[in-house]
């Protein structure tokens, strides 16, 4: 090997590199330097293979690993990757020709901007506007499902299915479990395609022309101070963002944190004040027509996610990472992308989502008829009452349970009936938000975290959620706010 190929690190590391080359003898199919810097980065398959391979000096390897690590305040893997990144910089100014570029380049300005907190700050609450509120909430939440709801499904599709049900099925048995009013051709599907698939799709065309124009990264750097205060740093805004898409989906990408605290804290604050895109469309498209509640949910959930984020990171033991992040360049999305990936996510959800609605009205169906579901039904009604809701909403948070965009969609049949006044709405929709996460989450949450993990998440979560909701109503009687 040329000697121009090899990276050469400062001295330190150069020095502990040697020592350790020098304590290796067995045989390797990477060179020892290879091998040293991979200890050096704690690497647990390289670790292993040398503590099989060379166990003799082991111990000694691990000392001067350990020596080096004291030497300096980052992490070796940040500081190896820092000096790998200053010597491609260093090769690419010697043979690569920069073109001047105008000072007010466009691109250059708006990275400026968005980085910066004072401006920054601004830019996320237009997008958060524009994308979420105006977009998902109204046209999403709003005008598609209303289209899909009021004027195919109950206009045309449950009448008809409801017809051919009675015409062809005598048993009212069969009956309720494929139409009426909790039937899988009927609540199922109304629920799946003409609630949720419309805004599930507007919030996944929104999170792919910001994903596709080199922003996410960008506001992960603008987080990351915020972040540090809750026990995570900018990185965890991925998972965080992928949350409003799919829980489910976002508590498997958490794994991709550096410490098993940040994935904890990640995953509970997904589980506790992350609505997925459907439960938010739906929340949005309720709360918008009364801007006073809206402002109210978002305070909650908000103050609630930096406040118990912040004493997760006081509870739980364990080292602070430091946040490292390449930048990608900004750049207006392409359509092609932006359709292709809204198309493919778009189809993995919704192959996911239906037999999920499907099994659970197989279930509610099954509880109907064995009596399990009422059972329940009046077990959650006093805690209704508790939180100042009408007992009707028992199914909600029943439904919610199942998934969470299944007891939002309940929520909103309960506002069409007028069953709920402005402020209860509010209570319900913070309350709603802040509850256990749905069977699919759990699941994913047990096989990320474990089951003693997910079961103390869930022991916390369903009784903060409903005191939350009791705090919130008596605050909200006392101020006299919807009086």
């Amino acid at each position: 090997m040329s000697t121009t190929s090899v990276i050469e690190y400062d001295s330190t590391l150069e020095n502990a590199i040697s020592k350790i080359e020098n304590l290796l003898n067995g045989s390797y199919v990477l060179s020892k330097r290879s091998i040293a810097l991979l200890l050096l980065q704690e690497d647990p398959d390289i670790s292993d293979k040398v503590k099989q391979y060379d166990s003799e000096n082991y111990n000694k390897i691990s000392d001067i690993v350990s020596q080096t690590k004291k030497l300096y305040n980052n992490p070796l893997n940040f500081i190896i990757s820092v000096q790998r990144q200053e010597k491609a910089n260093s090769i690419a100014e010697t043979y690569v020709k920069k073109v001047s570029e105008d000072k007010r380049n466009i691109s250059a300005i708006i990275n400026k901007l968005v980085i910066n907190p004072v401006t920054g700050i601004p830019i996320v609450l237009l997008v958060i506007y524009f994308g979420l509120y105006k977009f998902v909430g109204q046209f999403g939440a709003g005008t598609v499902v209303d289209f899909l709801e009021n004027d195919i499904f109950s206009r045309y599709i449950e009448p008809f299915i409801n017809r051919i049900v009675e015409t062809y099925i005598p048993w009212s048995v069969l009956q309720d479990l494929l139409a009426k009013d909790y039937g899988i051709f009927t609540m199922a599907l109304r629920y799946a395609i003409a609630i949720v698939l419309p805004i599930v799709g507007a919030f996944f065309i929104m999170f792919s022309i910001i994903e596709d124009s080199g922003y996410l990264p960008r506001l992960a750097l603008l987080v990351d101070r915020i972040f540090k205060r809750i026990g995570l740093n900018g990185r965890a805004v991925i998972p965080i963002v992928l949350g409003f898409g799919c829980d489910t989906m976002a508590t498997m990408v958490s794994r991709t944190l550096e410490t098993k605290r940040e994935r904890i804290i990640a995953t509970f604050l997904l589980s506790l004040a992350i609505p997925c895109s459907a439960q938010l469309g739906v929340i949005l498209a309720l709360l918008s027509g009364q801007p006073l509640t809206l402002i109210i949910w978002i305070i909650c959930v908000i103050l609630v996610f930096l406040l118990i984020g912040f004493l997760a990171s006081k509870v739980l033991p364990g080292e602070r990472p430091g946040f490292y992040m390449e930048l990608p360049p900004l750049r207006l999305p392409k359509l092609t992308n932006v359709l292709t990936k809204t198309y493919t996510r778009m189809q993995w959800y919704f192959l996911e989502i239906l037999p999920l609605f499907v099994f659970a009205s197989i279930l509610i169906w099954i509880g109907n008829i064995t009596g399990l579901f009422n059972v329940l039904l009046d077990i959650l009604k006093p805690v209704m009452t508790f939180i100042g809701l009408p007992p009707e909403a028992a199914e909600t948070f029943l439904f919610g349970f199942f998934r969470r965009d299944y007891g939002a969609a309940g929520l909103y049949d309960l506002q069409k009936a007028g069953a709920l006044s402005p402020r209860q709405l509010t209570v319900a929709a913070v309350t709603l938000t802040l509850f256990i996460p749905c069977i699919a989450q759990f699941a994913m949450t047990i096989k990320e975290r474990g089951i003693k993990t997910a079961l103390a998440m869930a022991g916390f979560i369903l009784p903060f959620s409903f005191l939350s909701g009791f705090v919130l109503n008596i605050l909200l009687k006392a101020l006299g706010v919807f009086a």
